[in-house]
């Protein structure tokens, strides 16, 4: 019974792994841009298309600097939100750029770069858009990040940039035997936010459907009145990626491959609502 179950959630991770695809066919590239925020191995970013041109995304990961959010020990390592959560975001923010978007890292670490390994080494050395450092006092680290967006928001509006959406990652922390699975909050007056919410939910719904089929999704999306949903001007979408503290949920985040699949899926979703 023990090999059974094993075999099983190996195949499991097998059949996540299958779905990451992260290397485009040359012939499909119009185009590299380098971006030295992707760090040395990812900056050379491959150009597909132009589907979200006059599109502005702006990627808040959760937390950073003196803040690292929710932590578990894993052997002698810490596992800390903010490094998960940001990586997560950086692959979002690479996949967008390929389509043509203008992106935006509001919480931002110069030196950390997208990373392919299982154990993300905490730091405090995370800045915001244009390099300030993040303060102490959470609302005030929340009201920087908002001032930081609505200012981009109406420069870019100007600039006609006709959809502009803020994404909003963090990493949920919970007791051990919670699996969480991927879930999402929006601002409960935006209609906007909901599609965008629901579309994220239903690619990833159907992308676990097509990859693990036996396994259900029981991801959710719900309204909820947190700062960053209610302040800012672009419509917003709170993202959680799984729960830190669950040995299950924790393959999703540790293993390298799983995090670049979960940010194509979110990225998918994300082009499908906007």
């Amino acid at each position: 019974m023990k090999k059974t179950m094993a075999a099983a959630v190996a195949l499991s991770c097998l059949l996540f792994l299958s779905a990451f695809d992260d290397k485009p066919n040359e012939k499909s590239v119009i185009r590299y841009v380098n971006y030295s925020i992707f760090g040395k191995e990812y900056a050379k970013t491959p150009i597909l298309d132009n589907t979200l041109k006059n599109h502005a995304y702006y990627i808040v990961s959760g937390h950073g600097g003196p803040d690292p959010g929710a932590m578990v020990k894993k052997g002698e390592d810490w596992l800390c939100e903010d490094e998960y959560a940001y990586d997560v975001s950086l692959r979002i923010a690479r996949n967008l750029i390929g389509h043509g978007a203008r992106v935006y890292m509001i919480t931002r670490d110069e030196n950390d770069g997208i990373r392919d390994e299982k154990i993300l080494a905490p730091d405090k050395d995370e800045t915001v858009w244009g390099g300030a450092s993040m303060p102490l006092n959470q609302k005030a680290r929340l009201r920087q990040r908002t001032d930081i967006i609505n200012r981009l928001y109406d420069e870019n509006k100007a600039k006609g940039f006709h959809t502009q959406r803020t994404i909003i990652t963090h990493v949920d922390s919970r007791y051990h035997d919670k699996k969480v699975d991927v879930f999402f909050y929006h601002n409960e007056y935006s209609s906007s936010g909901k599609d965008l919410a629901n579309s994220i939910y239903h690619t990833v719904k159907n992308k676990y459907d097509e990859h693990q089929s036996s396994r259900g999704y029981e991801g959710i999306v719900k309204s909820r009145g947190l700062w960053m949903l209610n302040e800012t001007k672009p419509t917003a979408v709170y993202i959680e990626l799984g729960n830190i503290t669950n040995e299950f949920d924790q393959r999703r985040l540790l293993i390298p491959n799983n995090r670049q699949a979960m940010a194509n899926w979110i990225a998918a979703g994300i082009r499908q609502g906007s």
